[in-house]
This record gives structure tokens, C-alpha cells and sequence, in this order.
């Protein structure tokens, strides 16, 4: 009986916005932003690996779950320390500008090392992937930390302190799970920045695994035919944390895309300035940012990170607890199907687009 009416609900939520979908519209290293090409459009020199696009890798043997679909070598390989704050913005709609369209299923980040091979040449399909950072569910067992992304939030990571230097690519994975219910109906929206980091670390990861192989199609948590029955409590896919996770990780305030290409061509912006930022729902914790000089994050393979305190440089608001309960709607209320323009009248004063966005983010939609 469970088992039908999650997969009534589910296809309820969906029916209307079963082309919503998205793509990693900026990567900033502490505080530095840096933009991402519009999917299939080369604008310019951006550290993200361009997508074909916006539609979702399907099936767990897909060569395309590495970085993306069709995912594009990037031009840049940009500078981070052990203890950086990596944050991720991600976008909805084929041109951007409106807010990722899910909020059911988990946010996880690897790590692989380029080796002796720069980056922008690093073929990623035979990279060894480590674990550094997972959210699932919200303590409250019925939202997910993926609707504060929908709510136009983003996501950031604070590196392990003894990360070796070198290259590196950081794959930020968001994986929606409204069609999960049946077999295969999983979608996985994997991306891409490369990183060159510095540092004397010398931590080497334990627990690596490679793109495809990581996930199995009947894992409890890429085929979850409950993942809308009460009670329901999510597995994470893939491999353990690794001995390099993540210092922390947090849902964060919405930070702005308008940072130029480096090669000088800037493409249109394609989210509020941070004025206009909707303040993640979670309560902001009491720990204070966690600086670049903050204690290596625990050895122990299974923990997760202690602390959602770690916030880019750049944002003025603190990041939410990991631990604290939100009152983003819960999924099966507003559909994991969403889109919602960010763009006020391109004739509008500065002003007036933060009032209206303002307004938008705070106003319920179905």
C-alpha cells in the first residue's frame, strides 16, 4: 500500500515539470568566483567542465556520470589551499537564471587527483574518485538539504587541511530522486571544476572509486521505491567518506553569477546580486566560520562532517547547521519538479530587481 501511493505521489509531483532541469552555474574558491558556460555554449575560459546539457545523466553504467553529460575538458585550473572553501551555485533552466528545479535526493562531493596531467587535459574517465562531503535528509526525516538549493541557496565544502598539492577535480553531484521509485528512474546531475591545490599536505585518500562503477542501479539509495512513505530514511550510494573528507559542508546564501570569464567575455548575469540572497532556511549554527587554518576533519571513514560552519568568504550571512531543522516544504507538498524565474525586468533598477527577487523567493509556488 506504501509502496503505490509513494509512487502516486511521486508521479503527481512531477507530471507538469518532467523537463525541469539544471546545471553548475558557478564555483567559487574562498570567496573568488568563477563562472560556468551555458550548457553547449562556449563563452569563455571558466575552471567548470561544460555540459552538452541541462538534462540528467540516466543509468548507473552511463560513461556521462563521471562529470556530465558529454562534459567538455574546462580552460582553466584554478588556485585552492588545503582548508579552502569550495561553494557551488547551481541554476535552472537551459539559458539560467531561475532556481534549481529539485529538492528530493542527496548532495554528495568527490575529489580525484589530475596526477602528473594538468587538469584541462586530465581525462576524468579514469580518475579515482574520493568521497569528502554527503547531505541527505534534514534531521526532521521529511525535507532534504537538495530544497534549500531549490530555494536558490548554495553549497559549500571546506577542504581537508592535509590534502596533498596538485591538481584535482572536485565533482559536485546533486542526485533527484522523484522518480526513483521505479527502477532506473534515478537522475544524476554530476559537475565538474578543476583545482590546483597548494599547500605541504600529504594525506593520501583512502576508499577511491571510479565513474561508472560507483553506484549500482538496485543500491538502496538510487532505487527508492519508499522515498516518499513516512518513516523512509535514506542510504547513501557509493563509497564511504574518505579519510580526506571535507572539513565541513553547509547549505549557504545564495551568491550572485556575474563574475566575468576569464577571458575577458561576459556573458549575461544569471542570478540576484547577494542583497538579494534568500538566507538558507536552516537556523544559522553557533560555531563560527571555520578559517583555512581550521583542525584536519576526522580520519574515521564513516563520519560524517561535525560541522556545517564553513561559509565562502564572500557571503555575509553564516551557513546553516548541518544538524538544524529547516522549513522548506516538504516534497511530496510542492512537486521536485520546480522552476522559477530569477529575472526581474531587464529595464528595472538595481533596486527594484532586489525587491522583486526579494519577493519571488519568498513566495510559494506549484
Amino acid at each position: 500500500m506504501y509502496r503505490l501511493s509513494a509512487l502516486f505521489i511521486s508521479l503527481l509531483a512531477v507530471a507538469p515539470y518532467v523537463s525541469a532541469h539544471g546545471f553548475l552555474g558557478q564555483v567559487s574558491v574562498d570567496g573568488t568566483p568563477y563562472r560556468g558556460n551555458l550548457p553547449g555554449k562556449n563563452q569563455g575560459s571558466s575552471p567548470i567542465r561544460m555540459v552538452a546539457d541541462i538534462s540528467p545523466v540516466k543509468g548507473t553504467t552511463n560513461p556521462d556520470l563521471t562529470c556530465g553529460l558529454s562534459a567538455q575538458a574546462a580552460a582553466l585550473t584554478v588556485p585552492a589551499n588545503p582548508g579552502s572553501n569550495i561553494t557551488f551555485q547551481w541554476e535552472g533552466g537551459q539559458d539560467g537564471g531561475q532556481d534549481w528545479p529539485h529538492n528530493v535526493g542527496p548532495i554528495m562531493t568527490y575529489m580525484a587527483s589530475c596526477g602528473s596531467t594538468d587538469c584541462s587535459s586530465f581525462n576524468a574517465s579514469g580518475a579515482k574518485w574520493f568521497k569528502v562531503a554527503q547531505s541527505g535528509q534534514k534531521p526532521d526525516g521529511s525535507t532534504w538539504y537538495q530544497a534549500d538549493i531549490m530555494q536558490g541557496d548554495s553549497y559549500t565544502v571546506t577542504l581537508d587541511q592535509n590534502l596533498s598539492p596538485g591538481g584535482y577535480l572536485i565533482r559536485n553531484e546533486i542526485i533527484s530522486l522523484q522518480l526513483a521509485s521505479s527502477m532506473g528512474g534515478v537522475e544524476f546531475y554530476p559537475a565538474c571544476a578543476q583545482l590546483n591545490v597548494g599547500g605541504n599536505g600529504n594525506g593520501q585518500p583512502n576508499g577511491t572509486v571510479s565513474f561508472p562503477g560507483a553506484y549500482g542501479a538496485s543500491d538502496p539509495g538510487i532505487y527508492t521505491p519508499d522515498v516518499y512513505n513516512p518513516g523512509f530514511v535514506y542510504q547513501f550510494p557509493g563509497p564511504a567518506l574518505s579519510n580526506l573528507q571535507a572539513v565541513s559542508w553547509s547549505t549557504t546564501p545564495a551568491v550572485a553569477i556575474d563574475a566575468n570569464f576569464a577571458s575577458g567575455v561576459a556573458a549575461p548575469s544569471a542570478a540576484p546580486s547577494t542583497a538579494a540572497a534568500q538566507p538558507s532556511a536552516a537556523p544559522a549554527s553557533s560555531a563560527a566560520p571555520a578559517p583555512s587554518s581550521a583542525a584536519p576533519a576526522p580520519s574515521s571513514a564513516a563520519a560524517a562532517p561535525s560541522s556545517a560552519a564553513a561559509a565562502p568568504s564572500s557571503s555575509a550571512a553564516a551557513p546553516a547547521s548541518s544538524a538544524a531543522s529547516s522549513t522548506a516544504s516538504a516534497p511530496g507538498a510542492t512537486g521536485s519538479c520546480r522552476v522559477r524565474s530569477k529575472r526581474a525586468n531587464a529595464n528595472a533598477t538595481n533596486a527594484d530587481r532586489r525587491r522583486h527577487f526579494s519577493r519571488v523567493n519568498r513566495r510559494m509556488t506549484h
